[in-house]
């Protein structure tokens, strides 16, 4: 057994859950320990059940919840180093576990290879999840895609991809100059066009199970992401029938997916 489920996604908060027959873990907790549980409950799980925590980085939208769980829950965390300096949360030392970007560790029955990520943070990254012979990758919060990164996006499973703005809606947004330019930057976020140019790539090289993940709220919408993807794939004559392309929820989750 091998399981997903995105919980919540998008620019107000993310967290997500991943089960295999012996351990079950949360990636990020960006919205409040409330919504989490209300999450887990309706899939039947329980904040008790949950055997660690692994964070991309520091930024609030991924950690919110960080200082309750630990409080109420005592949940082990893992992060790399420079992202624990910057987590502004009561962690206790004994609930902190380190990792390394670009070095093996396992939790339970999951094998875990945290690779890193262009994004504006201490020490961001991606995770491969590995269990019963199956790839399950989490890739958001990025910049620009990197060869490093379509090596650790390639032959999985299931792909959680950042989808997260629209250029010209982002330009003719609300948002100062300098946040548009931080988004637009090599170490902001991915464009619907920048995803579906890579899934394009990666749908040849035999990835079909894609869900757009970290939508923003103002500067994009979930049938924009979605059409945006297909017609790239569409152009380049590559079968649709190939691609099962889904986009994650902003508030509430999405149906449990079985690798």
């Amino acid at each position: 057994m091998f399981k997903f489920c995105n919980l919540y996604s998008g620019s107000s908060g993310n967290c997500s859950f991943v089960e295999s027959d012996n351990t079950k873990l949360l990636i990020d907790c960006g919205v409040s320990s409330k919504k989490i549980e209300e999450a887990l409950n309706s899939i039947n799980v329980n904040f008790s059940d949950i055997n660690g925590i692994l964070i991309t980085h520091e930024h609030s939208d991924h950690v919110q919840a960080l200082g309750t769980i630990c409080k109420k829950y005592k949940i082990p965390i893992y992060a790399t180093p420079a992202t624990f300096t910057k987590i502004n949360k009561n962690i206790p030392d004994n609930l902190k576990n380190t990792f390394i970007n670009n070095e093996k560790f396992e939790i339970g029955d999951i094998k875990i290879f945290p690779f890193k990520i262009p994004h504006d943070a201490a020490d961001p990254c991606g995770f491969n999840l590995f269990n019963n012979n199956k790839k399950l990758t989490i890739a958001t919060d990025i910049g620009h895609i990197n060869n490093n990164i379509m090596h650790n996006l390639d032959e999985s499973d299931f792909l959680f991809l950042e989808s997260n703005y629209e250029p010209n809606m982002l330009r003719c947004s609300r948002y100062p100059y300098s946040l548009k330019m931080r988004i637009l930057g090599p170490n902001g976020h991915l464009s619907n066009e920048e995803a579906g140019l890579t899934i394009s790539e990666l749908v040849k090289c035999g990835v079909h199970n894609i869900m757009l993940a970290h939508l923003s709220e103002h500067n994009n919408f979930p049938e924009l992401a979605y059409q945006t993807v297909m017609d790239d794939i569409i152009s380049k004559n590559i079968d649709v029938n190939k691609l099962k392309l889904l986009v994650a929820d902003r508030y509430k989750p999405n149906d449990v997916i079985n690798l």
